[in-house]
């Protein structure tokens, strides 16, 4: 037995980063699934609920509210009381608001489904949206395990693997409608959810020094001993201590706004969006339509596996800002070329420069906010993913506008955001040079 086994075996504690980040990435993978808890069936809903773009948009958007509410104090929470209790409860809401849906389509669909449904549907989507919160407990859980020197790659495998779980869905799901139907399909998602969150409450443990704060150690006495362990980066205090000493950094904001347009909003949106885009734009199959959505997902998830070892070699700024200038081509060449082949060369190169620039992003959160990692995490991934609540009703309002021909012109969003995203990230060489004003000292002014 090695020396830190003995160690571990003399304090009583469990676990190792390899099994932490198996398992945050597991239950973050069937959590962010919800993302496209709508999307994966955007055209059957359009057809049977009648919707103007906006409330298309809306209804797509519903699970992004939970999930950037949520993301906010669950992230935080995690400084408190390790990640394991805040998964598991975000895992329950996901369950409920799926549940929900299930037995509202045995009840209803097809004959009985339309507009009077669609404040429940809202609801329903809004408590499954909860999974995605499971983003910010999850990696904030992933950093407490890993070391400073491999937090670009720890966070990478963890974003990067997590995030294929949407492709699955809106690839898998319209596949199971043609097979079985609507309801089954859903069915299945629930069915799948609950396997996850079971496994998770079985085998999922807290970094050391969590588990050893549970056993009645004192926080100097837990650092120290998982010091020993190999655990380097340690929460400053409570879950509100984490949000207020994280908010006071003014480069947790900038990361936010980064975040925003590289993932939560950005990402985020057209994960959900891309179905109904290949299936009304380019009048593809929903099962073809799916799959393409599909490719965009699970590309621009696994390409933030190499991303982050890049950024840390590399650093997270420099990577962020050639990402942002490969988004703002991607989203020209969606916008202003409207055939086939230019439309998935736009989306690839979109994938490319999204799965990058966020990898640059959660590389830089232990290295600009090292001393409350939960609580920057959860206003970065909270705020940012609230993104998605303006983008697509945006996009669908540029349909509602221009008509067909908005499904293209709308990309110009992404165009114009991640243009001013370029400025920011450059600005990051000039903040991470000065250093942040302490609470001590913000306390004296």
């Amino acid at each position: 037995m090695t020396e830190t086994g003995q160690l571990a075996d003399e304090h009583d504690v469990t676990g190792t980063p390899k099994r932490g980040l198996i398992m945050s990435t597991l239950v973050f993978y069937a959590g962010l699934t919800t993302i496209v808890f709508y999307g994966a069936a955007g055209p059957i809903l359009e057809e049977h609920l009648a919707l103007a773009g906006v409330l298309h948009g809306l209804l797509l958007g519903s699970p992004h509210l939970s999930k950037a509410i949520l993301r906010i104090p669950f992230g935080a929470w995690v400084d408190e009381v390790g990640g394991r209790k805040p998964l598991l409860i975000l895992m329950v809401s996901t369950i409920i608001g799926t549940a929900g849906l299930v037995i509202t389509l045995f009840l209803t669909y097809p004959e009985n489904f339309d507009m009077s449904l669609y404040p429940v549907l809202v609801f329903f989507g809004f408590l499954a949206g909860a999974g995605g919160a499971t983003f910010s407990a999850g990696i904030t859980q992933t950093s407490y395990w890993y070391p400073s020197d491999k937090q670009g790659f720890a966070l990478g495998a963890f974003a990067g693997v997590g995030n294929i779980g949407p492709g699955m869905v809106v690839y898998v799901l319209p596949v199971l409608i043609g097979i079985w139907g609507l309801t089954m399909a859903y069915s299945t998602w629930l069915v799948f959810l609950l396997v996850i969150t079971a496994i998770y409450a079985v085998y999922a443990v807290d970094p050391y020094y969590f588990q050893l704060r549970k056993k009645g150690k004192t926080p100097e006495e837990s650092q120290e001993i998982a010091d020993e362990l190999g655990q380097d980066i340690f929460p400053s205090g409570g879950t509100w201590d984490s949000l207020k000493t994280s908010a006071r950094n003014r480069r947790t904001w900038v990361l936010v706004f980064l975040y925003t347009v590289s993932f939560g909003g950005g990402f985020t949106s057209l994960s959900a969006w891309f179905p109904t885009y290949w299936a009304e734009f380019h009048e593809l199959t929903l099962t073809t339509a799916g799959l393409l959505a599909g490719i965009f997902i699970v590309y621009g998830s696994l390409i933030r596996v190499p991303a982050g070892s890049i950024s840390d070699r590399f650093g997270g700024e420099l990577v962020a800002i050639i990402s942002f200038g490969v988004m703002a081509i991607g989203g020209a060449i969606m916008t202003f070329f409207t055939g086939f082949w230019p439309a998935i060369l736009g989306m690839m190169i979109l994938g490319t420069g999204m799965g990058f620039a966020n990898a640059a992003v959660f590389e830089l959160v232990p290295t600009f906010v090292p001393e409350a990692v939960g609580g920057a995490s959860g206003w970065i991934s909270g705020i940012g993913g609230g993104g998605t609540l303006v983008i697509l009703p945006l996009m669908g309002l540029f349909v509602d506008i221009y008509g067909h021909i908005g499904y293209a012109r709308g990309f110009a969003v992404f165009v114009v955001l991640s243009g001013l995203c370029v400025i920011v990230a450059a600005a990051l060489k000039w903040l991470i040079s000065e250093p942040e004003e302490t609470a001590d000292e913000a306390a004296l002014h």
